[in-house]
């Protein structure tokens, strides 16, 4: 146990102050000079010792009556470990301006609010902690230390299942743990939300995987690192939460991944840049069977890699000509409705968004189908028929020669059915071809003195149309054998132009 005696001056001056809540200030007042800016210089005026903290903490000195005790200390130099591992601590902590010689661990701890802010800390260990207040970790450097038995490797900032009833505010911090994970609070739970930004810094990975996140995560600006872009810098799998917000320039050098993350209202990327690994090494945002309610994508410039929504569903799109890279995963992508930023409210082309699903890999008809019914439900029937169309089309480059074949033919005489007017085109032009061909011979009757007089209008139809009959088929026949051989050819174009039609108007009805 320390006693008063063998603290050293500005010790003495903080144990006093602790009673009452008072803030004890070691700042030197010369610009450039407080410990955070000098990365700890030895200075015995200005160095407090972390037992002493600890000791206040946990109750060496008793709070006076009619006061909240309260460890306020600004500009100190934090010689030793910082070590509450598993304390209950029943006053709240505010550092400013402090560097410290070792990390701090919080791990298992229970206490108050609890701000470190505009410090220099070689590392935070706070895994399984419960605060009761906020967590404030603003305009701090926070560098990797050693590996825990919570991690398997270094991390600069650990949260691992903490539980903070309050906002986790890192706005402003620069958390450095390159190659490394810079933030590790997978199962975090964080009831006001989690704050990243006004110049947020990560070098490295940030995870937060299944972290629960009421109060949101905000990342407005920030910028996240991972060596090379190679890897991952931000991993929220199967994350909770009230909003994702990554615009007004967020910057993520390596991976997006939201894999399962669910979001109750809006996740944006408005003006953000994602830079995936290079050489396509992986997606730059991986978001399969993600959910969200309002999902705005219209980026700064275009995805450097691939992006995955395999699975995914959102009520509203946002997106622009930067929203989307040369590889878009869209199989199972389900969304309510599209709203395009250069579009100005006016629906996207659906030539446009056919090239949108093409840059798909593969064959897939659901996001044929999914863009379809938008255009059905938003009363562009024309355009659902378009995207139908093309996705036949694409279908077609999948099947064998011969089913190919046929589809060629479905496509020109009908557009897969949903072209029907191509049918009348057609009809049309053989029955001119017939008309002027047959008009300029007389053919002969097959029963002399009977039957209707020749016409030549009247005889391409029956020739054309193969289910009954207009009487001029069966009474006349040619002698020109040029005019038969074209007679032939408008009864078996006649059946084929038939069958197609029946067959497109088939899959159209079964399709609607």
């Amino acid at each position: 146990m320390l006693s008063y005696d063998e603290l050293t001056s500005p010790e003495r001056e903080l144990w006093d102050a602790f009673p009452e809540g008072r803030r004890v200030n070691l700042r030197t007042r010369v610009p450039g000079d407080d410990p955070a800016a000098e990365s700890g210089r030895p200075d015995p005026g200005r160095t407090v010792r972390a037992s002493v903290i600890v000791a206040l903490l946990q109750g060496a000195y008793t709070a006076q009556t009619g006061a909240v005790a309260c460890l306020r200390l600004a500009g100190a130099l934090i010689s030793g470990r910082l070590n509450l591992a598993g304390a209950q601590i029943a006053h709240s902590l505010w550092l400013e301006d402090c560097c410290f010689e070792e990390g701090v661990d919080l791990s298992g701890a229970s206490t108050q609010s609890i701000a470190i802010v505009d410090s220099r800390v070689p590392g935070v260990e706070a895994g399984l902690m419960r605060i009761e207040g906020r967590l404030d970790l603003r305009r701090s450097h926070v560098t990797s230390g050693s590996a825990t038995p919570f991690h398997r490797r270094p991390t600069a900032l650990s949260l691992i299942n903490a539980h903070v009833s309050g906002a986790v505010n890192l706005s402003g911090a620069k958390i450095s743990a390159p190659g490394e994970w810079a933030v590790s609070a997978g199962g975090l739970v964080a009831e006001g939300g989690v704050y990243c930004d006004d110049g947020f810094v990560a070098r490295g990975e940030v995870r937060l995987m299944g972290a629960h996140l009421p109060g949101g995560l905000h990342m407005r600006g920030a910028l996240l690192e991972h060596p090379g872009g190679r890897g991952v810098a931000l991993a929220l799998d199967n994350a909770a939460a009230s909003s994702l917000d990554f615009s007004d320039g967020f910057t993520a050098n390596g991976a997006v991944r939201l894999r399962g993350a669910r979001i109750a209202d809006s996740l944006t990327f408005e003006g953000a840049v994602l830079n995936g690994p290079p050489d396509r090494n992986g997606p730059s945002l991986a978001a399969a069977l993600m959910q969200a309610a309002d999902f705005d994508f219209t980026l700064a410039r275009q995805p450097s890699a691939s992006v995955d929504l395999r699975g995914a569903q959102v009520s509203y799109l946002h997106d622009n000509d930067h929203s989307w890279p040369l590889v878009v995963e869209l199989d199972g992508f389900v969304y309510g409705s599209i709203a395009t930023e250069e579009e100005a409210g006016r629906l996207t082309s659906a030539a446009r968004r056919v090239v949108w699903i093409r840059r798909s890999p593969g064959y897939n008809p659901q996001p044929y189908e999914q863009l379809a019914s938008w255009y059905r439900r938003a009363g562009h029937d024309d355009d659902a028929r378009r995207v139908l169309l093309a996705k036949q089309r694409h279908r077609r480059q999948t099947l064998p020669q011969p089913a190919r074949a046929w589809g060629h033919l479905l496509d020109m005489t009908v557009g897969y059915g949903y072209r029907p007017w191509l049918a009348g085109i057609w009809l049309l032009a053989l029955t001119l071809l017939g008309t002027l061909s047959f008009s300029t011979h007389s053919p002969n009757p097959v029963k002399p003195d009977e039957g209707p007089p020749f016409q030549p209008l009247v005889y391409t139809l029956d020739l054309l149309i193969p289910v009954g009959g207009l009487g001029q088929r069966t009474a006349w026949y040619w002698s020109n054998g040029s005019l038969q051989c074209l007679a032939y050819l408008l009864i078996a174009l006649g059946w084929v132009l038939t069958t197609a039609v029946i067959a497109g108007v088939t899959r159209t009805l079964q399709k609607s």
